[in-house]
């Protein structure tokens, strides 16, 4: 199986547009309450630099995952939503989990966070997993 570039590309959009329904739609006021940000905070921060920044590191991420997903030969959208969470339960969680328990930060915060990484690598596994690239 080949690299498919286009599976990777949509894959990122997908993750970077449920990065927006999920920090500014679903938890906007639990998070920035949890972070102690202000709306003057918030507002006061650069416009763009950061959403192109997430949109590259986006790519990138995807890219790995489909690496992952095809050295796996997770070819279905259910096998490519499990390594993604086969990744989070054995890197992200537990990485990130210890780093807030030693800086005791709230369990919530975490959640919000964390399970924004889960939803987004099972998001994008799924999309690369059954994602089939057309035979030239």
């Amino acid at each position: 199986m080949k690299t498919n570039y286009l599976a990777i590309l949509v894959a990122a959009i997908a993750y970077w547009l449920l990065g927006g329904v999920w920090y500014a739609a679903l938890f906007a006021k639990s998070w920035m309450a949890l972070e102690n940000l202000s709306e003057a905070q918030i507002k006061s921060a650069n416009p763009v630099l950061p959403y192109i920044i997430t949109f590259v590191l986006n790519l990138l991420i995807a890219y790995v995952l489909s690496q992952i997903i095809l050295w796996r030969n997770a070819t279905t959208a259910g096998r490519g939503a499990a390594v993604g969470v086969i990744l989070w339960i054995g890197f992200i969680g537990p990485i990130t989990f210890t780093t807030y328990m030693y800086e005791l930060r709230p369990k919530e915060l975490f959640a919000i966070n964390q399970f924004y990484p889960l939803a987004g690598l099972v998001l994008m596994g799924a999309i690369l997993g059954a994602w089939k690239k057309k035979s030239s």
